[in-house]
């Protein structure tokens, strides 16, 4: 149990599955107080009791990240539950990958709203506090594709794109409250990201890629070596793949 996570409130979006998921288990059991954000409020609260009755701290927040209020409210229970929020995970997010040529504006539109606007929602929601508090730390997901573009990505890349660069933005304008930023950058690592693809024969690919995918745990490790650091160290950023995965 790190000492540095025991007793922390952390906001989890996306919490339903996957990725958060497997972060609020992760932490929850290194003593951590977690608040699960995500539509799907069956999945969050199954998992909040799930986590309570082994002796954990977690509370389910029925939670849209493209409603800026919802998002908000999700933040304003934890700080209302345990009187502080120490980490905000913005997790949330959408994956479907298509062609420019194809014009699936749809897509893109759904892209841009959970991808930038969910976490510029959740910091919106959190910062305050934290400035309050003089204390605090942002973990913003990006992708390898905030790295690196590829051909059916262009849209997926530049959100996360965004996400490192309003992440970076935010570390250099928050130092006067001693409030941390971290940019986690996952590969290839098993989701429901996927699932979110409209295009049949993109789907197919990016499922064979997947084959190699890491699970959802080795995320929340990452998370958590962040989160376990000493106050005074800022883990600003950190890109993992598979060993297998080339690009």
């Amino acid at each position: 149990m790190s000492e540095h996570i025991h007793g922390k409130v952390i906001v989890i979006t996306g919490a339903s599955s996957g990725l958060g998921e497997a972060t609020a288990r992760l932490l929850a059991s290194q003593g951590a107080h977690v608040v699960l954000g995500a539509r799907r409020l069956t999945r969050i609260q199954a998992l909040a009791d799930e986590l309570s009755a082994s002796g954990a701290k977690a509370l389910a927040v029925q939670t849209d990240v493209t409603d800026s209020a919802q998002v908000k409210h999700l933040v304003d229970t934890a700080v209302q539950a345990y009187g502080r929020i120490d980490v905000m995970l913005n997790n949330a997010g959408l994956m479907p990958h298509s062609p420019l040529e194809r014009l699936k504006v749809e897509d893109w539109d759904r892209m841009i709203d959970v991808n930038i606007k969910g976490v510029l929602y959740g910091i919106a929601a959190a910062l305050p506090h934290m400035q309050q508090q003089k204390s605090g730390q942002f973990i913003n997901v990006s992708s390898v594709a905030g790295h690196k573009v590829r051909p059916g990505s262009a849209v997926y890349a530049a959100t996360k794109h965004a996400v490192r660069a309003l992440s970076e933005g935010l570390r250099q304008e928050v130092k006067a409250w001693n409030i941390r930023t971290t940019i986690i950058s996952p590969g290839a690592v098993a989701t429901e990201l996927p699932d979110s693809i409209t295009e049949p024969d993109i789907a197919e690919a990016v499922r064979k890629l997947y084959e190699i995918a890491l699970p959802a745990d080795a995320f929340a490790r990452t998370v958590a070596f962040a989160i376990g650091q000493p106050d005074d160290m800022d883990i600003n950023e950190i890109l993992f793949r598979p060993t297998r995965q080339e690009v």
